[in-house]
């Protein structure tokens, strides 16, 4: 059966953030949210999954964040020189 839903922009944008952070679509968060209310079982958590599946999920998971436009950091950025001060030699 399909269901058509309408939702607030911030209630989607919350659904999609919350099912990037499971590593899963957000078809499968509502349907696993939808089966817990009605009484089946929800699925399996992340404890309960095969090492396999626990990869898929990671794996989804880093995929979700390619949309993520953010420039790159350079490499002054990311140095050792930039990241500590003379305060931090101090200690």
């Amino acid at each position: 059966m399909a269901i058509l839903l309408e939702l607030e922009p911030e209630i989607e944008s919350r659904l999609i953030a919350q099912a990037a952070a499971q590593g899963t679509s957000v078809e499968a968060l509502l349907k696993t949210l939808v089966e817990s209310l009605v009484g089946t079982s929800p699925q399996p958590t992340p404890l309960t999954l095969s090492p396999t599946e626990r990869a898929e999920r990671f794996v989804n998971w880093a995929r979700s964040h390619s949309r993520i436009k953010a420039p790159l950091l350079t490499d002054e950025a990311i140095s050792r020189e930039s990241i500590y001060t003379r305060e931090d030699e101090m200690l």
